[in-house]
């Protein structure tokens, strides 16, 4: 079988003064895509949202909160489409100079934690992360030469491709922000006088009730429909 991943990340940076990051990813067969996206700009009509506007966590508010609480119902109606993400709940203890790396490599580490659990050598898979910067090509090829050695698939056979896309291109790279947006954002912690998004509030607990997930715990590990990972430093 032919898989397309769609990966994403929230909260990446070593230094930004939030506690939690995650690196997360949705995986379908190739041969879906096409019907799923349809499904998503089909969705975006429905709820009068510009088919061409993006969906993302950012972006969540009352207005469009029925739109994503349709995004969120379409994944877990949709058998063919599964969810990883590997969530670092408390950046500040990382200690990077004890295991003699830096932040990067130490980032690609935890990419490929992500994604080893997606990966059979049974399959293939045509992998894209969003495009973030002008480093973006330079870390996917870093990426594809992390994942391709660490599972011996050094001719790409089975690791066809990682490449940057852009998320307002592909409508499943948007549920990929929503997912992880919402897991980063149940996990963080504010200080004690922010107020906290009603609306964002509301779609964690529509997660919450379709995954039967309270989204602070490791999935079991036979999971695959929605399965989380929560990385604890050493």
């Amino acid at each position: 079988m032919e898989y397309n991943i769609y990966c994403d990340e929230s909260c990446h940076l070593e230094n930004d003064g939030i506690n939690d990051m995650s690196i997360g990813a949705i995986w379908v067969p190739k041969s879906n895509v096409y019907k799923i996206n349809s499904l998503i700009r089909e969705i975006k009509i429905k709820n009068n949202f510009h088919i061409k506007s993006e969906a993302k966590w950012t972006k969540v508010c009352t207005k469009h909160l029925q739109l994503y609480f349709d995004l969120v119902d379409l994944f877990f109606n949709v058998s063919e489409l599964k969810f990883r993400c590997l969530l670092i709940p408390n950046k500040s203890v990382l200690d990077h100079n004890r295991f003699n790396q830096t932040h990067d490599d130490w980032y690609y580490k935890m990419y490929f934690e992500m994604l080893s659990y997606i990966f059979d050598n049974n399959d293939s898979y045509n992998t894209y992360i969003d495009i973030k910067d002008t480093n973006s090509y330079k870390k996917s090829q870093k990426l594809h030469e992390v994942c391709c050695n660490s599972v011996y698939d050094f001719s790409g056979e089975s690791i066809h491709k990682i490449q940057p896309i852009r998320s307002n291109e592909v409508e499943i790279m948007q549920l990929v922000d929503i997912f992880i947006g919402a897991v980063t954002y149940a996990n963080r912690k504010f200080p004690e006088d922010h107020i906290k998004s009603i609306p964002k509030q509301k779609i964690i607990e529509r997660i919450k009730q379709r995954s039967g997930r309270n989204l602070k715990k490791t999935s079991m590990l036979r999971e695959d429909k929605f399965n989380l990972f929560i990385w604890r430093a050493r």
